[in-house]
């Protein structure tokens, strides 16, 4: 059975981390431009910290007995910030070429191997709180090729995209995923009042994806925002489809945390308390981590909580 059928199968679901930019940058002080992580690949100490980073998850997942998914530092590494970072096309490719490797090493050299599914991490080609533009499916598709054609190259277990704020850029990742026979999942950012930051309501738009990509993603997500803003908002005919959750360990809105100068990461009891509230909603929970703000004091806390 892979990794990815044993995710699907699994009676608890796999934990992932927190996360992982806002954590490396305000806790261990990590230079990331742009938010984007994978630059930390090109430096003996940076490849050291999201070593660290990773294996403390690992540690955390065997003591609790629990699988883990270990998403690849590549959310920024796509055709829309690429070349904002100095990437042309085969510089994202190379990327997220290293990105899979290194993955691939934590994860043999550690004794809890055989329950570490790898996920090939992606972004937006825009904000991720508040898009500059709404793509077409044909952009998105363009846009994200390098990215998906290399995750496929690689045999990565799964590609899971976060952070993402409207119908079109979705519906061209899936479509190209398809394309390719990629294991896909798809993740919302919602805002505090549980809207994409569009306005447009969360049900209409899985409703639109999933028609649009003939049910294509192996689960949807929820993410960016806190437990209270959406836990009592998930669209009720959806709670089959949704099988992750990652939010914001923070209550404040997109627009205060864009203006913040200090971390805001919430209390992390509360965060567990709420998510198995959440959790207990969800049927088809498959994987539990955390967004913005959040860290390992957040996931120990939502594994206290019994998710």
């Amino acid at each position: 059975m892979g990794m990815l059928d044993r995710l699907l199968s699994s009676p608890e679901p796999f934990i992932s981390d927190g996360g992982m930019e806002t954590d490396l940058i305000f806790h261990h002080g990590a230079d990331m431009p742009l938010f984007a992580s994978f630059v930390l690949l090109d430096s003996p100490e940076g490849r050291e910290m999201l070593r660290r980073y990773a294996v403390s998850y690992f540690d955390l997942a065997q003591s609790a007995g629990r699988g883990f998914v270990l998403g690849t530092p590549t959310w920024r590494a796509n055709g829309g910030w690429g070349p904002k970072l100095g990437l042309d096309d085969a510089g994202i490719r190379d990327v997220n070429r290293r990105a899979m490797a290194f993955a691939r090493e934590l994860r043999d050299a550690h004794p809890w191997r055989d329950h570490i599914l790898i996920e090939g991490a992606l972004g937006p080609a825009g904000d991720g709180y508040a898009p500059e533009q709404l793509l077409t499916p044909d952009e998105a598709y363009r846009l994200h090729n390098a990215q998906l054609e290399t995750f496929a190259e690689e045999g990565v277990d799964i590609a899971s995209a976060f952070t993402i704020t409207h119908p079109g850029e979705a519906i061209g990742m899936i479509n190209r995923a398809r394309d390719l026979g990629l294991p896909f999942a798809l993740s919302f950012t919602v805002e505090i009042d549980g809207r994409l930051p569009t306005g447009q309501d969360l049900a209409s738009a899985l409703d639109q994806v999933e028609t649009a990509t003939d049910g294509y993603v192996r689960y949807y997500g929820i993410n960016c925002a806190h437990p209270e803003h959406f836990g009592e908002q998930l669209p009720s005919g959806w709670v089959n489809r949704i099988g992750m959750i990652r939010p914001n360990a923070s209550r404040r809105s997109h627009a205060e945390l864009d203006e913040a100068t200090e971390l805001d990461d919430g209390d992390p009891d509360e965060f567990g308390a709420l998510y198995a509230e959440m959790a207990g909603r969800l049927p088809e929970l498959r994987v539990v981590g955390g967004c913005c703000g959040s860290d390992m004091r957040h996931i120990k806390a939502l594994i206290a909580a019994g998710v």
